[in-house]
């Protein structure tokens, strides 16, 4: 059983969001402790297991995704690593639809490497900046929003780039806001940069304590920035040690998040490994 690391959001390696991705031969996923045990083993954000649904008329695979800790209800970055093994390995083209927690997620190679996915996007429901956040956060918020059930983040929208790359959260404290964590974000400091906003994700509630690229959270940045730029279509730069960059494009209920990616590590599971599968 092969697995691989793969790293999402970058064209080169150790950038971007790593993610262990593991092709299942069927006819159904193992057992649940034997997927949390690789996971925690990889011990990278995620872990992508993808079972082949050769029967179904939905989906092509069904596709799941572990933290170290938990399993999760959507997960960007992980999916596209798992779009990358199946068509630089000659296991899929073109399209590939993925039947998950979320729903049917799309993803579309296109001729320059990159891969587009179809995610739903997040609902955004502005609220009070809660109690305790700024002390937890280590700065004030200039708003805060819930992203809905999927995501399951808060968002607050910071003063500016810089606070947003200086930011040292109090990570026990963080765990009291959100279902999965903060999403901390503010507008490029450069509009010629080659972004249009900045974000760092914080997940300590789940096992993470900060997400190298989060594909997810772009599911509520878009149509957040979207609003606030007046485009449709931007470049996101999450400023976390590794950066990577998500491309997003706003289409009504769904987003489109478009970037690149490349393996790293293509290794086997031991047979001792694989007797719980």
């Amino acid at each position: 059983m092969r697995i691989r690391i793969v790293n999402a959001f970058t064209d080169r390696p150790f950038a971007g969001n790593p993610a262990g991705v593991v092709l299942l031969d069927g006819p159904s996923f193992p057992d649940q402790h034997w997927l949390q045990q690789v996971a925690a083993q990889v011990n990278l954000s995620e872990t992508a297991f993808a079972l082949p649904l050769p029967d179904s008329d939905e989906a092509d695979w069904a596709l799941r995704w572990l933290t170290p800790a938990t399993e999760v209800d959507m997960c960007g970055h992980a999916t596209l690593a798992t779009a990358h093994v199946l068509h630089s390995t000659g296991t899929a083209t073109g399209t590939v639809r993925f039947a998950t927690r979320s729903g049917v997620l799309i993803t579309t190679a296109s001729a320059d490497g990159s891969l587009t996915m179809d995610f739903p996007t997040a609902p955004l429901t502005a609220v009070p900046v809660p109690p305790g956040l700024a002390d937890a956060l280590g700065t004030e918020p200039v708003s805060t929003y819930e992203t809905g059930s999927q995501v399951g983040d808060l968002l607050v929208e910071v003063a500016d780039e810089r606070t947003v790359r200086e930011l040292s959260p109090d990570l026990t404290a963080l765990t009291r806001f959100g279902s999965r964590g903060v999403i901390a974000t503010a507008r490029a400091e450069d509009p010629d940069g080659g972004y249009d906003f900045a974000t760092r994700c914080f997940f300590p509630g789940v096992g993470i304590d900060e997400d190298p690229v989060t594909g997810s959270a772009h599911t509520a940045l878009a149509p957040f920035w979207s609003e606030r730029l007046g485009r449709d279509e931007l470049t996101g730069l999450q400023g976390s040690a590794r950066t990577g960059f998500v491309r997003t494009a706003l289409r009504g209920d769904r987003t489109l998040l478009t970037g690149s990616a490349v393996t790293v590590i293509d290794g086997e599971l031991t047979e001792a490994a694989r007797a719980g599968a």
